[in-house]
């Protein structure tokens, strides 16, 4: 059942679920969004690093050369994990489940309408607009 305004008519429990469930993810993206920078920068520093190592044995400082080529450019960045790694179990992990889950609510309770509680909230401050 849709309400005049063209939205499926939610009960405010359910309005407020949906709503919930969609930040959630919004949220999740964000994350998404900072695990792909932080991939982007630490990719950047390796590759610094990558150099500097060329660069020292150049220079003759061969230990300290052999310490980044041995050590620290194949090590991860959390407990032997690159960080491309890390995004893609969060991307195949928690992303991608709850966005199927998010995408079930919307189907379930509002026909697979987004933002509902936005639109509703556009149409009522162009509404109030318009009165005043």
């Amino acid at each position: 059942m849709t309400t005049s305004d063209d939205t499926p008519e939610l009960s405010d429990a359910e309005l407020s679920a949906l709503h919930e469930a969609e930040l959630g993810v919004e949220w999740l993206r964000r994350a998404h969004g900072s695990l792909v920078e932080v991939h982007h920068a630490t990719g950047h520093a390796m590759d610094h690093l990558y150099d500097a190592e060329a660069t020292l044995r150049e220079a003759g400082h061969t230990e300290l050369a052999d310490q980044l080529r041995d050590d620290l450019l194949p090590s991860g960045a959390i407990e032997d994990r690159w960080t491309y790694d890390l995004l893609e179990t969060f991307e195949s992990g928690i992303l991608g489940d709850v966005t199927g889950y998010e995408r079930r609510v919307r189907e379930e309770l509002a026909d697979g309408e987004r933002h509902i509680t936005e639109r509703r909230q556009e149409r009522e401050w162009k509404r109030r607009a318009r009165r005043e």
